[in-house]
């Protein structure tokens, strides 16, 4: 799979936990436009990253069937240093995630997944 920005894979820290570390390049289109002189990375790349890790955790394609409790505290940058935090919770359908910077955390939230081949 072909991404966006740069992700290189971290220690796990917790051992139910998945780590990356995440850098979006100045150059990304999700800037184009939000906002020409102050860019900011939009909200549904958040969500975009979060949902890339666990199709490459997973090796399987499975598409996002429900996203809760989404908080955005922070804005995002270009070539911002971001950690990427995974963790599974229940059935393994359901994730939490977090997006953190050097100032804490930037986007938090639940995603559920949908069954492998459904829409």
């Amino acid at each position: 799979m072909t991404l966006w920005y740069n992700y290189k894979s971290d220690d796990p820290g917790e051992a139910d936990e998945i780590r990356a570390h995440v850098r979006v390049p100045a150059d990304s289109p999700w800037f184009d436009g939000h906002f020409p002189d102050a860019p900011l990375l939009p909200g549904v790349a958040q969500l975009a990253m979060a949902h890339d890790m666990l199709v490459g955790i997973l090796k399987e394609h499975r598409p996002v069937k429900q996203v809760s409790r989404v908080r955005f505290k922070r804005m995002i940058r270009p070539e911002q240093p971001l950690s990427l935090r995974i963790k599974p919770s229940g059935d393994g359908s359901d994730y939490g995630f977090r997006i953190i910077c050097d100032e804490g955390v930037v986007c938090s939230g639940r995603i559920q997944l949908g069954e492998k081949g459904t829409a």
